[in-house]
């Protein structure tokens, strides 16, 4: 079997000190990827694509199912025949740059109930949106009361651990990950791509194809921003935390605070900011009056 690669070579001109250098860099590959989604009675199947995204090859069933469960289409593997790898290029060889996802005969999918227009790209998930009422996934809840409990100092720890997880950002320098941690501050899991989006749906793809993993005992890290669209995500995946290295929107903290999801962003070694805590997942230390300015 070939292993996958994840980035690609090519020559550059680096000007450094006053002086000009060639050499070999590393980029990320990014390339389309479509999903379609096949239901209906058996005999009159319909197949509609639901999502052209950009993104980073690897882990492509994940993303697409990651995808579907976000999006509320899809719940447990009972409600799926067959995930598929198809597409061909132009030379004629098959590329796996659609994914045809077949759902039960009896699975509901109501294809014109999702208002939106579902093309997407490496740095936006949600374009095309019809509304923002349309941006909640219709059935969820706020998050309940949890045991998960993660120490303040671990906090700070979680992004250096995530980076040093993330082979082909240390190649590339252009992508970004989204890792699961547990209660002592480990990495347990880590997906990388060129669209935040898709590394979290590639993250919840896992966790949809192996339900072992409790998502109630884990927190969500993610490289880059806390975004609307990421905080969603983490609210229908029932996460009840979300560690972020760059700052939130106010309609992340918003969403975090309706569904009693524990943000934090600016997360370092040195500080990090809370945003959100209903959960009481973060263990604090106490607070220094001194300090308040």
């Amino acid at each position: 079997m070939e292993t996958e690669t994840f980035e690609h070579q090519l020559s550059v001109i680096e000007i450094r000190d006053g002086h000009r250098i060639e050499r070999n860099d590393a980029v990320a590959i990014e390339e389309p990827m479509e999903i379609r989604v096949v239901f209906g009675p058996l005999e009159s199947r319909t197949v509609r694509s639901v999502s052209v995204t950009m993104r980073t090859p690897g882990d492509d069933e994940e993303l697409a199912l990651g995808f579907l469960f976000a999006e509320g289409i899809i719940r447990s593997q009972n409600q799926i025949i067959s995930v598929e790898r198809k597409g061909i290029a132009d030379s004629g060889k098959p590329t796996g740059n659609t994914i045809r996802i077949d759902l039960l005969p009896d699975h509901p999918f109501d294809f014109s109930s999702l208002q939106r227009s579902f093309f997407t790209h490496s740095s936006c998930g949600v374009c095309g949106k019809s509304s923002i009422e349309t941006l909640a996934v219709k059935g969820i809840e706020p998050i309940p009361n949890t045991e998960f409990k993660l120490d303040s100092h671990l906090v700070g720890l979680l992004p250096n651990r995530l980076k040093s997880s993330q082979p082909t950002f240390a190649a590339t320098g252009g992508i970004h990950a989204a890792g699961f941690a547990d209660e002592f501050g480990d990495i347990v899991v880590v997906r990388e791509d060129v669209g935040r989006h898709n590394a979290v749906d590639k993250l919840l793809g896992y966790s949809f194809l192996n339900p072992d993993l409790d998502l109630s005992k884990h927190a969500l890290v993610v490289s880059g921003r806390a975004s609307f669209e990421l905080v969603q995500k983490a609210i229908v995946a029932r996460i009840p935390a979300m560690i972020a290295v760059g700052a939130p929107s106010s309609l992340a903290v918003e969403m975090a605070h309706r569904y009693r999801l524990t943000l934090v962003g600016f997360a370092s070694e040195k500080r990090f900011n809370i945003y959100t805590d209903e959960n009481g997942v973060l263990q604090l230390p106490p607070q220094n009056p001194s300090a308040n300015k």
